[in-house]
């Protein structure tokens, strides 16, 4: 047997990679994470592939269902939202299948910060402006290490993604506007690449309201930072004064 470990994607079934969608068109099973993923891409499995909604189990019911094929030539698409490599609680999964011996591989997603970025037609590192890009989240359920507490990492005025932290916008203002300025432009994106795709553009004075009015609890993703106002210096790599290895003055 093998098991892939499948990024599905922000929502847009369109956004599959091929390799994933040819994995899932020929699994014999497939557990998926329910609570995130378009049910459109289910649509692509076998009408006899065995479907399994892991919204409502616990690791060792999911890994139970791999284990009783473990003998078996039959394939397993594992499918997380967006890319598994973020926030996908794969690492426990994948260890499991390395102490098991069995046969697994990871395939890649578009992350939904990148369709974030994308759906607002936005680069996230511009020059003069930041270089630097950090996705994060804020403390909760599950612990940030102190030293990466948000208002630290504010500190460096770089593009900050954060995920996990909409239902806390409140707190997450407060952490972000010491170093960042209340009037450092934030933009919140509720269930990107879906057709109810829902945007809200403020700055860091007045994001906590607007996204409260709006009733945005979940599946959205924060974007702080100056890259925003899109003032910035022009790429040196297209610069006609400027020299590298595949264009001489």
């Amino acid at each position: 047997m093998k098991v892939y470990f499948i990024g599905a994607g922000p929502g847009d079934p369109e956004l599959l990679t091929v390799k994933a969608r040819k994995i899932i068109k020929k699994a014999d099973i497939i557990i998926y994470a329910g609570s995130l993923l378009n049910k459109e891409i289910l649509k692509l499995a076998r009408k006899d592939a065995q479907l399994y909604d892991s919204a409502g189990m616990n690791l060792e019911e999911i890994l139970s269902v791999i284990r009783k094929i473990k003998s078996t030539d039959k394939i397993v698409a594992r499918i997380h939202s967006g890319d598994p490599s973020i926030y996908g609680a794969i690492q426990e999964q994948m260890d499991w299948c390395q102490r098991q011996k069995i046969n697994y591989c990871l395939i890649p997603g578009i992350s939904s910060y990148q369709a974030v970025a994308a759906t607002l037609r936005q680069e996230l590192t511009l020059p003069g402006v930041s270089q630097t890009v950090i996705l994060t989240r804020i403390s909760g359920r599950t612990k940030v290490p102190a030293k990466e507490d948000l208002q630290k990492l504010a500190k460096s005025e770089a593009t900050m993604v954060i995920f996990l932290s909409i239902h806390e916008i409140e707190r997450v203002v407060a952490k972000l506007k010491k170093s960042y300025g209340l009037n450092t432009p934030v933009i919140v994106i509720e269930k990107v690449s879906y057709p109810d795709e829902q945007r809200i553009v403020g700055t860091l004075q007045d994001i906590a309201k607007k996204v409260k009015a709006a009733g945005i609890k979940r599946q959205a993703v924060i974007i702080v930072g100056n890259v925003l106002r899109k003032n910035y210096q022009k790429s040196k790599l297209y610069d006609k004064n400027f020299e590298h290895a595949f264009r001489k003055k």
